[in-house]
């Protein structure tokens, strides 16, 4: 009795019992510390990677505008006879992101543009005009500029054309006043994606007018804005004045 008294009275091994509450303690603060850490540089990256993607998919738009110049005949992108000279291959087939991943541009209903006419037939905004798109453009944002320049860039580049829904034809594979509408998309690592549409259209000298009618990411597939900027490629913006009564934006 004496001696289990005496055992239940030490202290011995308390230190040790505290050292390890403070070590797991501790422990427990600096895993906290590299959680947030990680997680806000996670946060950083998909931003990050998110502003590029936009600033690829209007890169996209651009260099789709300055092949357009060069088709005489806009029936011919609408049939699919005529695409542009930014391609990276055939169009079918799985084609490697350079920033990770993969994806097949084409064609069937589980392709890139088997979805996005999935999305538009669904909406069905426009009947018999509803756009028809066809696949135009695509390649890697680093091939994006001719000759040997290159972009150090992971963005892959699509562009998809069709018919704009102001015609009353009923034909969208015949464009008969002068303007089309572009779907430009870039894909980036960690999933980052965004959209870029706009219209087109012929001016009476050799430019062509670009009207953006929505920017669109992967969490805003379903927007559109009703009416934005026209701008002719290349021209600075000297004044962009947003009115808050209409949503309208007016760039001059």
């Amino acid at each position: 009795m004496t001696r289990l008294r005496k055992r239940l009275g030490a202290e011995d091994g308390t230190a040790l019992i505290i050292a390890l509450m403070a070590t797991m303690l501790l422990t427990a603060l600096g895993a906290a510390v590299i959680m947030v850490t990680t997680t806000e540089t996670k946060i950083s990256n998909n931003y990050s990677n998110a502003q590029e993607a936009l600033y690829a998919a209007d890169a996209a738009v651009e260099r789709v505008v300055q092949d357009l110049l060069m088709v005489p005949r806009w029936n011919d992108i609408l049939t699919g006879a005529t695409q542009s000279a930014f391609v990276d291959g055939s169009m079918t087939g799985m084609k490697q992101l350079v920033g990770g991943g993969s994806t097949t541009l084409c064609c069937g209903t589980s392709s890139a543009t088997g979805q996005l006419q999935a999305e538009t037939d669904l909406l069905n905004s426009w009947g018999a005009n509803n756009p028809q798109w066809r696949l135009f453009a695509w390649g890697p944002l680093m091939n994006v500029l001719p000759d040997s320049a290159s972009v150090d860039s992971p963005m892959y580049l699509v562009a998809w054309i069709a018919d704009d829904p102001a015609e009353s034809d009923g034909n969208p594979q015949a464009d008969v006043n002068g303007t089309l509408t572009v779907h430009a998309e870039a894909y980036g690592p960690g999933g980052a994606r965004k959209v870029i549409e706009v219209t087109v259209a012929r001016t009476s000298s050799t430019e062509i007018e670009r009207g953006q009618i929505a920017q669109r990411g992967q969490e805003e597939l379903n927007q559109r804005a009703r009416k934005a900027a026209v701008q002719t490629p290349g021209r600075t913006l000297t004044n962009m004045r947003m009115n808050t009564t209409t949503g309208g934006m007016t760039v001059q």
